[in-house]
């Protein structure tokens, strides 16, 4: 697996970025007020405030705030607090070594899918797939809870007891769990920056992507030869798709029905109000007949 991240303590500093779309600061009031409450102090990137087109400021200084807070030794973790779309435009041009030698909490999910893969590879450290800071309004309790495996090593055991699950094939499988939002994995195929499948488990979820452009997209990875050596596939929240679930399930089937590995549906790993947060890099088992997920900590 990926080495750990120090955790969390109450009264820790941490730092708040945007990397990719921008962000209406005003907004911000509910995502401080959360920190507050777990007891964390913050400081705030140049970012937040920033506008460049549709981006949270131009790449270098997204870049430059994002490396700011890794070198910075008081900020314990960066939390994301906006999607959208960005982070690929400064992935090629972050100092990978910072994160290595200031390895910290790193945390977002959606757009902030590329910088995971990239920060997993290149910095060989596990990252964080969670809910932006943006929307902790619209998420659950239990999704607010998944933020205290942050302050101590917590395996995280997902089981019908959160949603219903569905297994699409059978088996169980053990490896590093990677991935996040669909259209972002495809779009690093062909880049250095590329989702390594082999003996993994692999997570997807998406948002307001129609069944055929879902098709689409699975059917890049399929000729781009991502699924041939994967240990599993964890299938998140698939949203405002357009189409019900039986649709989405039959074309889940169509692709993973007959890879000989286990395949589950069903999490709530994604853009909903239950949006569980995972360790991407950590190593999990996934047994399918059981339906249930294991991950060890992320942090040490």
């Amino acid at each position: 697996m990926k080495s750990t991240v120090p955790h969390l303590q109450k009264g820790d500093t941490v730092g708040i970025v945007a990397l990719s779309s921008l962000v209406e600061p005003e907004k911000l009031g509910e995502a401080l007020s959360f920190l507050d409450d777990l007891g964390l102090h913050y400081i705030i990137g140049d970012t937040i405030q920033a506008k460049h087109a549709y981006l949270a400021g131009s790449d270098e200084m997204r870049l430059t705030d994002l490396h700011e807070m890794v070198r910075n030794p008081e900020i314990k973790a960066i939390f994301c607090v906006k999607g959208g779309y960005g982070s690929a435009r400064i992935a090629e041009k972050i100092d990978y070594a910072l994160f290595e030698e200031h390895p910290k909490i790193f945390w977002g999910f959606s757009d902030l899918t590329y910088l995971h893969c990239a920060i997993n590879e290149y910095a060989n450290l596990v990252t964080f797939h969670g809910p932006l800071l943006m929307s902790v309004e619209r998420i659950d309790e239990l999704s607010k809870r998944m933020f205290l495996q942050l302050f101590s090593p917590i395996e995280i055991q997902y089981t019908e007891e959160i949603s219903p699950l569905t297994t699409i094939a059978n088996g169980v499988a053990r490896g590093q769990i990677i991935g996040g939002n669909l259209r972002r994995l495809v779009s690093s195929i062909g880049t250095k920056f590329e989702v390594r499948t082999e003996g993994r488990i692999l997570l997807i979820e998406e948002i307001a992507e129609s069944i055929p452009r879902i098709d689409s997209m699975l059917q890049q990875l399929k000729q781009a030869r991502k699924l041939e050596q994967l240990a599993g596939i964890v299938i998140g929240s698939f949203t405002q798709t357009g189409a019900d679930e039986a649709a989405l399930l039959m074309l889940m089937k169509e692709y993973f029905g007959e890879l000989g590995i286990p395949v589950v549906a069903g999490f709530k790993i994604g853009h909903e109000t239950t949006n569980i947060a995972i360790p991407l890099g950590a190593d999990a088992i996934l047994d399918a007949q059981e339906k249930v997920l294991k991950i060890l900590p992320g942090v040490h």
